[in-house]
Order: structure tokens, then C-alpha cells, then sequence
């Protein structure tokens, strides 16, 4: 994998093949890299997020704007006005980076499901949290309350600390990863339409039982949350593993499929982020999601 650095004055002239290459280097596993952000913030925004930190709180690591709802949580504000402030300020960022991958990604044609976007005031470096909730081991993304159904997760970043590098490293992508484990230390999912017995069983060994009764995932998404599980607690693969790393800038932004790109954050405070799940049928080259890789493995439809 690989960064791909794109200019801002090569944007606008480009055209449907440029925007259809664009779309297949994010498909490939490697990572857009804006060195100038594309998505700019009002000085007096970028100012008051800046005095923004989150407390010790076990219950969250970011401030999240859910734009379905048009409301945040993970908010440690003490008053009103800095909550809606942050409102404000995190529901016109998602819809200035919907609105500009509206154009740039044009292949997609807008087939997504806009999800959550996130402030994160933390230093990331040395952060004391449970095992499965560090940013700091690599791992592939796969939310336990949102199934995806074989939609893929685009994440798009920025680092609006205005001194200090985001200092991320990758490892090789899921075609790569998943063969290597699946299935001699991690079971393939089954194409039971539904959780069956054994999946269950994982599940709760997991610490997901109780989302069971409410949440129905297929058993593509019960695969990607148990793999995201093992890889971050094998310490084989975290030592072993191919690592590439990267210090993204101040100003900057990026966007990488991480359900596809083990991933690791090591240092860095103060970033922005939005994420969508792209349609399955909108990928120019379905092959290399990792439904299509499963698929493939499998034998089996799996969503």
C-alpha cells in the first residue's frame, strides 16, 4: 500500500477517469493524502476546537456528530453554549467533506450511507485505555452496534493541530491479512443468513451478548468484528507484521478504507473525521473489499 499525494489545483480539472482512478487507488488499500486540506475551517472554529480537551472519561474517546440525528454525544462541555458551538462547528464539517467527495469520488454517485463524524481532542500517544479500544495497535474497522452489510467504511481525516504531525502506520491490506489467519486461527464466517449457535457463542465470549437481541449482523459482519478483535489482541501479528508508517501534517487530510487497511494511530491530539459507508455495487473494482475477498474464500454469499 501506498500514499497517493494529490495537489488541490489538480482537482478541478479533472475528469471522470482521473475521479475513477481515484476511487480504485482507495480500493487498492492505499491512502489519499491532501498535503493543503481541501476542507478549511473558519479561524475563530479552529481556535475554540483547539481549546477543547476531553476529560479522563472511560465512556468516551472522541466527540461524536451523529448527522442522522443532527446531534453529538461524548460531549464533556460544562455549558450550554460550548455544546452548541461544537454542534455547529461538527455538523457544517460533515457536510462540507459530504459535499466535496460529492465531486471528488463522482464514480460513487452520492451511494452511501453518511455516518458518524468525530472530534478528537486527545493526545493519542500513551493513552490509557481497555485493550479493544486503543487506537494504538493496528487493526481493520468494524463497528459492533452498525452492521455494514458488505458496505465498505471510507474514513476521511484531518489533522488540524497547527504544529504537530498524526503519526499513523499501516500494515498489509485485508487480502493480504485475512488468508494469512482465516481460517487456521480465526473462522471463516458461515452463510447462514443469520447468527447461528457458534457465532452467538463468540459473540458473547466477545463481550457482545447483550447487543444480540437488537442488533442482527450477517454473517459478514460477525467475521469483520471478530477479526478486528483478534488482530488486535495477537501480539504475534502486532510484533510480526509489515509496517508502514507515516506522519501526516499539521493541515493536512487523508481518506483510507479502513476496513481493508490495518491501522494504528501513535501520537498526535486534535483531529477531525468523517466516515461513510460506500455501497457495495458503487466499488469500481468490487473485488478488493473484503466482502468480495470472503466471498471468494468462502465460497458463499455472505450478506
Amino acid at each position: 500500500m501506498k500514499l497517493v499525494p494529490i495537489a488541490l489545483d489538480g482537482i478541478a480539472a479533472a475528469g471522470p477517469e482521473q475521479a475513477r482512478t481515484w476511487c480504485a487507488e482507495l480500493e487498492a488499500g492505499n491512502i489519499l493524502f491532501f498535503p493543503e486540506t481541501p476542507i478549511r475551517l473558519a479561524k475563530e472554529d479552529l481556535e475554540f476546537l483547539l481549546r477543547q480537551e476531553q476529560s479522563g472519561s472511560s465512556l468516551h474517546k472522541n466527540i461524536a456528530y451523529k448527522p442522522s440525528a443532527d446531534k453529538i454525544s461524548g460531549d464533556a462541555a460544562a455549558d450550554a453554549a460550548t455544546t452548541e458551538r461544537l454542534h455547529k462547528i461538527m455538523r457544517e464539517y460533515s457536510r462540507a467533506v459530504e459535499n466535496f467527495l460529492g465531486g471528488f469520488l463522482s464514480p460513487y454517485q452520492r451511494r452511501w450511507q453518511l455516518d458518524y463524524a468525530s472530534f478528537r481532542p486527545q493526545e493519542e500517544q500513551n493513552r490509557d485505555l481497555p485493550l479493544r479500544r486503543r487506537n494504538d495497535l493496528l487493526h481493520t474497522d468494524a463497528f459492533p452496534t452498525r452492521p455494514t452489510y458488505g458496505a465498505r467504511i471510507l474514513r476521511f481525516f484531518n489533522n488540524i493541530n497547527p504544529t504537530r504531525t498524526r503519526d499513523w502506520v499501516t500494515s498489509d491490506t485485508f487480502d493480504v491479512t485475512a488468508p494469512r489467519y482465516a481460517p487456521r486461527e480465526i473462522a471463516l464466517p458461515k452463510p447462514d443468513g443469520a447468527l447461528g449457535g457458534a457465532a452467538k457463542k463468540a459473540a458473547r465470549a466477545a463481550g457482545l451478548g447483550k447487543l444480540l437481541p437488537q442488533v442482527k449482523r450477517s454473517p459478514y459482519d460477525d467475521f469483520m468484528m471478530r477479526f478486528h478483535n483478534f488482530l488486535k489482541e495477537n501480539e504475534e501479528f502486532q510484533r510480526t507484521t509489515p509496517k508502514y508508517e507515516f506522519k501526516l501534517p499539521p493541515g493536512s487530510s487523508w481518506m483510507v478504507y479502513t476496513d481493508s487497511v490495518p491501522h494504528a494511530v501513535l501520537a498526535g491530539q486534535y483531529a477531525l473525521e468523517q466516515t461513510f459507508l460506500i455501497a457495495r455495487e458503487a466499488m469500481v473494482v468490487p473485488e478488493m473489499s473484503p466482502i468480495g475477498v470472503l466471498e471468494r474464500m468462502t465460497g458463499s454469499r455472505l450478506v
